[in-house]
C-alpha cells in the first residue's frame, strides 16, 4: 500500500488493491459472500422476504377475529378445504405462534443487527470489513436452516402451537395439544439456529468495533448508531446462552425423557401419568432474562439510527450526545433485571414482585431522557420534509405511546388485570412494530443511496409513509380499548362470552385497517426495486452528512473507503459555518471559511 501526504481535508487517498473489487466468481462474490455490504443486502433482502410472510399471517389472525368462521377469501378453500374454508381453532394458534416467531426471529432482530449492523459497523468507523468475515458469512448462512426447520414445523398437526413463548407444559409433551408433536421440536431447533446466527454477529460486532476504529475515532466520537449496535451486541452476548441452554433443556425433555420442565404425576390427554419434578416455571425465568433484553436488542440500534437521522434532517448537533450514550447503557443495564415483569401472575412472592415492580419503572428513566433529548434536537432545527423525518417522528410518537402503556403493566396491581388481554399486544405492537419498525423505514430511506449508489422515490416514500401510520394506528391503538373490556389474547372466537360480543365491530375496523397496513407495504417493495435500477443517481454525500460513511464512494468498493480515514469530529457537526455548507465532516480537520469571503475580509 502506497499511502500518500494527508491533506488538509483529512482524506489520505490511497493505491491498494482494497479499492477494486475483491477477488472471486460470482458465487464468492455474491452469494458465498465475505464482503459485509454483500452480506447485510442478503439480509435485508431475506428479512424482506420474511416480513410478507410473517404479515400475511397476521392478517390471516386478524380475519379470524373480524370474520370468526367464516371462509377466507382466495386462500381458505384451498388451505382449509376440510373446514370449508374456515380457520380451524387448532389453526389459529398456530397462525398466531408463527406471526410472532417470524417477525421477531426472522425479520426485526435481522434486520437491525443482520442488515445495518453488517453494513454499517466497519463503514462508520473506518474499517475496511468485519473483524471475521467468514463467521460474518455464517451468520447469514445460519438464518437459513432456522428458516427452513420454521418452514418444516408447517407440515406437522399444522404447526406448533405454544406461542412464542414456548411454555411448558404445553410445549414440553408431545401429547399436550395437536401443535405439541413434531412440530414443536422444529420451532426449538429452528429458535437455536437464530441464536447460533445471533452470537456469531454479536462477536464480530463486538471485536469490530473495539479493535479496527480508524485513527482518532474514541468512543466518544462513535455515532448514535454504533452505540446502539455496540450495545445491542453486548446484550445479546449475555443473554443468548441462557436461551441456548433452555432451548436445549427444552429439547431434552421432549426427546430425551428429561423432565427439566414438567413435575411429576401429570396427566394430560388421558396419557400415562409422568414422571419427573421439574419447574414448568423454570422455563419463564429462563425464557424472560433472554427474551427481554431481546425487546432491547430490537429497540436500541434503531434508537441510535434515529438519532443520527434526526441530527442530519434537522440539522444541528444532536442534543446531549453522552446523556444519550449512558441512558441507552442504562437501558440495557436495566433490561437484565427486570424480566419478572412477564411473571407477575405466576404466584411469585410479593416483596419479587415488588422488587420487579421498581426496576421495571426505573427503565422509564432512561427512556424519558432519550425522548426529551429527541425532541430538543427537533426543536428550532431546520427540519428537511422527507420521508426519513416523517418516520423518525413517526418511531418518536409510537415509542411514546408504546412507553406510556409500558407504566401501567409495571405496577402489579394493573398487570394483574390486564395481563393476557389485548393491553398487552397493544403496547408491544406499538414498541415493536410502531417504533421499530418506522425507524427501520427511515434508515432503508436514508442509507439506500450508499447501498445501491441511488435515491429512493420521495412520493412514492411520503405515500407508503402515510399509509402505514394510519393503518397501524388504526390497527394497533383500538386493542388498548379491548384490553380494558377484558378481551384474551389467543382465543380464536372470544364473541363465545356474551360480554364481548360488542367488540366485534371495533375488531373489523382494526382489520380493515391492517389491510390498509399491508397492502400499503407494496408501495415500500415497489419503491425499494425500481429505485435499485431507475432512481437518481447519488452522490457520496446525498444528505450532507457527517459521519465517516458518507465519505466513501456511493456504493462503496470491497475495502471501503478510497482514501484513509482520519477522525478530528464527533458525529453531528451541523449547524457551522463551513465554506457554502453547514456541516463538518468527521474527516475534516477544520471548517473552511465562506467562499465570498477572502482572506483579508477574515482578518478583520
Amino acid at each position: 500500500m502506497s499511502v500518500l501526504n494527508p491533506s488538509p481535508t483529512g482524506l489520505q487517498p490511497i493505491t491498494t488493491h482494497q479499492s477494486h473489487e475483491g477477488p472471486g466468481n460470482f458465487i464468492t462474490k455474491y452469494i458465498f459472500s465475505t464482503d459485509h455490504k454483500i452480506i447485510a443486502i442478503q439480509f435485508l433482502f431475506t428479512t424482506l422476504l420474511m416480513m410478507i410472510v410473517g404479515g400475511a399471517l397476521a392478517l390471516a389472525v386478524r380475519w379470524q377475529l373480524a370474520f370468526p368462521w367464516e371462509s377466507m377469501p382466495i386462500v381458505g378453500p384451498w388451505l382449509f378445504a376440510a373446514e370449508g374454508g374456515q380457520i380451524s381453532p387448532e389453526f389459529y394458534t398456530m397462525l398466531f405462534t408463527m406471526h410472532a416467531t417470524v417477525m421477531i426471529f426472522l425479520v426485526i432482530i435481522p434486520i437491525l443487527a443482520g442488515t445495518f449492523g453488517n453494513y454499517l459497523i466497519p463503514l462508520m468507523i473506518g474499517a475496511d470489513d468485519m473483524a471475521f468475515p467468514k463467521l460474518n458469512m455464517l451468520s447469514y448462512w445460519f438464518m437459513w436452516p432456522a428458516i427452513a426447520c420454521f418452514g418444516m414445523s408447517f407440515k406437522y398437526a399444522g404447526g406448533p402451537a405454544a406461542g412464542w413463548t414456548s411454555y411448558p407444559v404445553l410445549a414440553d409433551l408431545a401429547q399436550a395439544a395437536p401443535g405439541s408433536g413434531t412440530a414443536q421440536t422444529f420451532w426449538l431447533l429452528g429458535v437455536t439456529f437464530v441464536g447460533f446466527s445471533s452470537m456469531m454477529g454479536s462477536i464480530n460486532y463486538m471485536t469490530t468495533i473495539i479493535n479496527m476504529r480508524a485513527p482518532g475515532m474514541t468512543f466518544f466520537r462513535l455515532p448514535m448508531t454504533i452505540w446502539g449496535l455496540f450495545i445491542t451486541a453486548i446484550l445479546q452476548a449475555f443473554a443468548l446462552p441462557v436461551l441456548t441452554a433452555g432451548g436445549f433443556m427444552q429439547v431434552a425433555d421432549r426427546l430425551f425423557g428429561t423432565c427439566f420442565f414438567y413435575p411429576s404425576g401429570l396427566v394430560i390427554n388421558n396419557a400415562a401419568a409422568t414422571v419427573g419434578g421439574g419447574q414448568p416455571l423454570l422455563w419463564q425465568h429462563l425464557f424472560w432474562f433472554y427474551s427481554h433484553p431481546a425487546v432491547y436488542i430490537m429497540l436500541l440500534p434503531i434508537m441510535g439510527m434515529v438519532s443520527d437521522m434526526l441530527s442530519c434532517m434537522c440539522r444541528k448537533p444532536l442534543f446531549g450526545y453522552k446523556p444519550m450514550v449512558f441512558s441507552m447503557s442504562a437501558i440495557a443495564s436495566l433490561g437484565f433485571i427486570v424480566w419478572g415483569h412477564h411473571m407477575f401472575t405466576s404466584g411469585m412472592n410479593p416483596a419479587v414482585g415488588m422488587a420487579f415492580m421498581v426496576s421495571t419503572m426505573m427503565i422509564a428513566l432512561p427512556s424519558a431522557i432519550k425522548t426529551f433529548n429527541w425532541t430538543a434536537t427537533i426543536w428550532g432545527g431546520k427540519l428537511e420534509f422527507n420521508t426519513v423525518t416523517l418516520n423518525c417522528i413517526a418511531f418518536l410518537s409510537m415509542f411514546i405511546v408504546g412507553g406510556l402503556s409500558g407504566i401501567f403493566m409495571a405496577a402489579v396491581p394493573v398487570d394483574v388485570y390486564f395481563h393476557d388481554t389485548y393491553f398487552i399486544v397493544a403496547h408491544f405492537h406499538y414498541i415493536l412494530f410502531g417504533a421499530t419498525l418506522f425507524g427501520v423505514f427511515a434508515g432503508i430511506q436514508f442509507w439506500f443511496p450508499k447501498m445501491f449508489g441511488r435515491m429512493m422515490n420521495e412520493k412514492l416514500g411520503k405515500t407508503h409513509f402515510v399509509l402505514t401510520f394510519i393503518g397501524a394506528n388504526g390497527t394497533f391503538f383500538p386493542m388498548h380499548f379491548l384490553g380494558m373490556q377484558g378481551m384474551p389474547r389467543r382465543y380464536a372466537d372470544p364473541y363465545l362470552h356474551g360480554y364481548l360480543e360488542h367488540l366485534l365491530p371495533m375488531n373489523q375496523f382494526m382489520t380493515l385497517s391492517a389491510i390498509l397496513m399491508g397492502a400499503a407495504q407494496i408501495l415500500l417493495f415497489i419503491n425499494i426495486f425500481y429505485s435499485m435500477f431507475f432512481g437518481p443517481k447519488a452522490g457520496r454525500n446525498p444528505w450532507n452528512a457527517t459521519t465517516l460513511e458518507w465519505a466513501a464512494p456511493s456504493p462503496p468498493p470491497h475495502g471501503n473507503f478510497d482514501f484513509v480515514p482520519m477522525v478530528y469530529h464527533g458525529p453531528n457537526e451541523y449547524a457551522v459555518v463551513n465554506g457554502d455548507k453547514d456541516f463538518l465532516m468527521q474527516t475534516e480537520q477544520e471548517c473552511q471559511p465562506p467562499r465570498n469571503i477572502t482572506t483579508s475580509d477574515t482578518s478583520v
